[in-house]
């Protein structure tokens, strides 16, 4: 008989349009195959409505909750107001919490699989001690939060600070009352140890995946680009502030140099949801903002290169994952690349300042698209879902189960 799994994750596991939700659909797609799965999840995106049947026909039972905008300000003021993380305020709710005792009362799962810190809250001091939890926190969160306050001015910086203590705490709460701590690089797992030493021997690192079948450079695509144009790409949400600090920082500091002289330069920036900041940069000449599309795929395969110019990155970039799938090469800082494997051959250009930005993307620029077919395979051979999630449902079964 298939076990029973309680799968808590803090929104949508579909569609798989941006990286978390890149992960926790595969994650529900491996684990439905395998076990009867018990869903716990939010609906953020008011979009997202329409793919509540087709998450809930992979499981056996599912409570999907709505979770509207304007709690982020009334969560906020919880949070503030009863001295918790904020994170941790937006996410509260009776509905999916009273699910979730029912759910462990009569079902018994026989694993727990927590996706996000969030999420951890709701299976507090209500499971028997031999059900085993993993806790996949993904990236260190308190330390993006950190990083936000080290460049931001009074009073976001105190606000940001204030997150990523509060977030720290009930990270490291977290990771002692679970089996298992994952995170999406050895990097990742290697800082919560140093920030949660008494959690350091149950703390480890998974890896994230790519559909190579899906991205696939052989598969004819139209051109999206106009004729003549030379491209570098950008691929992620635009609503997410790494992504958006990214974008900014390109065109203020480094566009200009290479348009002056590469006139047929284009910098595209494709992703949903562009915030009003982004979409001013569609202003410029040679800049272009796609909003939403409805698949990535064309505007890597007609680019000379991914731009990934991160100034801030936490775990391993699925951006960077995509394009070397389908042979891109790959232009970025080394933030952007942290947590991929060195494989030889891959063509990938690192630049951490401006001006070396500009003189390697002119390099790129000044001739034809190369193949990057070192990075497809470094993605096929090390990426794969089905692999690396095996490796994962291995934290889940206890030695009984395996033997």
């Amino acid at each position: 008989m298939m076990k029973k799994l309680l799968y808590l994750v803090h929104r949508l596991p579909y569609p798989p349009n941006k990286g978390d939700k890149i992960s926790s659909n595969n994650m529900l797609n491996y684990f439905s195959a395998r076990w009867r799965v018990h869903l716990g999840t939010f609906v953020d995106d008011p979009e997202d409505w329409q793919y509540v049947d087709l998450v809930s026909s992979k499981c056996e039972d599912c409570c999907i909750v709505n979770l509207p905008g304007w709690r982020r300000l009334t969560g906020s003021f919880s949070g503030l107001v009863t001295g918790q993380a904020l994170s941790l305020s937006y996410y509260g709710n009776r509905e999916l919490q009273d699910w979730v005792r029912t759910t462990i009362e009569h079902e018994c799962p026989d694993a727990v699989l927590v996706f996000s810190g969030v999420m951890g809250r709701f299976v507090r001091d209500l499971l028997p001690a031999h059900v085993p939890v993993i806790f996949d926190a993904e990236d260190v969160d308190s330390e993006k939060w950190r990083s936000y306050g080290d460049s931001a001015r009074w009073p976001l910086s105190w606000l940001y600070r204030r997150e990523a203590d509060k977030l720290l705490a009930y990270e490291r709460k977290m990771a002692a009352s679970t089996s298992v701590t994952l995170f999406v690089s050895e990097e990742e797992a290697d800082l919560f140890k140093t920030l949660a030493p008494e959690s350091a021997d149950k703390t480890h690192f998974r890896t994230q995946g790519v559909d190579s079948v899906y991205f696939d450079p052989s598969v004819e695509l139209d051109n999206p680009y106009e004729e003549g144009q030379r491209v570098l790409v950008f691929t992620g949400a635009m609503d997410y502030r790494p992504n958006i600090e990214a974008v900014t920082w390109f065109c203020d500091n480094v566009f200009n140099t290479i348009r002056e002289k590469e006139p047929s330069f284009l910098f595209c920036i494709v992703g949903m949801k562009p915030t009003d900041e982004v979409r001013q940069l569609d202003n410029i000449p040679g800049v272009r903002v796609t909003g939403g599309v409805p698949d990535v795929r064309p505007y890597l395969s007609h680019a000379l290169a991914a731009c990934l110019p991160l100034q801030l990155a936490r775990g391993i970039q699925n951006k960077a994952l995509e394009a070397m799938a389908m042979s891109l090469p790959v232009l970025a800082t080394d933030d952007a690349l942290v947590g991929i494997i060195d494989h030889p051959g891959v063509l990938s250009h690192v630049a951490n300042s401006a001006d070396e930005m500009s003189r390697l993307a002119l390099t790129i620029l000044s001739r034809p698209r190369q193949a990057n077919t070192a990075g497809r395979a470094c993605v096929q051979e090390h990426y794969n879902w089905d692999t690396n999630l095996k490796r994962m449902e291995s934290f889940l079964l206890r030695e009984e189960d395996v033997h």
